[in-house]
């Protein structure tokens, strides 16, 4: 074979990043070090494999081609790497998640994974829907955990577990002693939202897209912590998982209010790129995830294993 991993591993960072230079650092190599490997790489093989747009470097139909085969190749180098080292194969790990799995499932089921395989490097990022989907359409990110829509025809998309939203409220609003709202009284408050792109907004705004009324949107935020401090503080109502709720509504420091008349049912997602290799890592990380949900109704009444 006339190309090397090195040069694969370089064309890869190039491609993820459009640049030479930020490719070089994220690989720990000098600028001219990377840019002779992609050189060496084209000349060998009589290609181009990106189109040069000022600094920026675009891959072409033909790069395009090549990039998942690459990332493919380069997993499976790493998983005989470590074979070949004494380990069991599980090198690293990268998974996004959106914000109610990241924060109330994710790092728990990386926890329970860590403690089985600690010689695995395990990073995970957590951002809305939209970016995660993007994420790993670039090969940025080996899995996602999502609970939003996912259209992108490059992305596997597998239904992990059900999950529903549900309106609150604080518990000095009215709303709390009636325990419930119609739809014409839920127009009238002002409401705390997460942001457009979540996969809990889009949710939300399928709910209600039947009803004319615009609502009194007075806060979007990104983060469900904050929501919820939000409305304990009197600003709005709102609506997210009942995940990340169970613990405030246990506690009497938030109220669920029932919606007969909405329907706020959704599914988290497993996600990955079509064509990626999936390694020793991804397929024990999903088969860990379904352990957890197995003959679960909704994502509340998961058992969270503690982490010692």
């Amino acid at each position: 074979m006339r190309f090397t991993l090195r040069q694969l591993q370089v064309f890869v960072a190039v491609a993820k990043q459009e640049s030479v230079s930020r490719a070089a650092q994220s690989l720990a190599l000098s600028q001219s070090a990377a840019s002779t490997s992609l050189s060496e790489l084209e000349r060998q093989s009589d290609c181009q494999l990106f189109d040069r747009a000022g600094k920026r470097l675009i891959l072409n139909a033909l790069g395009q081609q090549l990039l998942p085969q690459a990332v493919a190749l380069l997993d499976q180098a790493r998983e005989i790497e470590q074979l070949l080292n004494g380990k069991s194969g599980f090198g690293s790990l990268e998974v996004g998640a959106t914000l109610t799995v990241g924060n109330y499932l994710a790092t728990l089921l990386i926890g329970s994974f860590m403690q089985r395989h600690p010689e695995c490097r395990v990073k995970l990022q957590v951002h809305n829907t939209a970016h995660v989907v993007q994420q790993v359409a670039h090969y940025e990110l080996d899995l996602g955990l999502i609970e939003g829509d996912c259209q992108h025809t490059d992305i596997e998309v597998q239904p992990w577990v059900e999950d529903e939203l549900v309106v609150f409220c604080a518990p000095q609003h009215p709303f709390a002693r009636s325990g419930q709202a119609s739809l014409e009284e839920l127009t009238r408050e002002a409401w705390v939202l997460r942001e457009q792109g979540s996969g809990t907004r889009l949710t939300f705004d399928q709910a209600m897209r039947h009803h004319p009324t615009p609502l009194n949107i007075r806060l979007e935020l990104e983060h469900t912590e904050a929501i919820k401090r939000a409305v304990e503080s009197g600003l709005g109502i709102s609506c997210i998982s009942r995940l990340a709720l169970r613990d405030a509504f246990r506690r009497g420091s938030l109220v669920a209010v029932e919606t007969p008349q909405l329907d706020l049912t959704r599914q988290f997602y497993f996600i990955w790129h079509k064509q990626k290799y999936q390694t020793a890592a991804m397929r024990e990380f999903l088969e860990l995830c379904r352990e957890l949900t197995a003959g679960i109704s909704r994502s509340d009444k998961i058992i969270l294993p503690p982490i010692a």
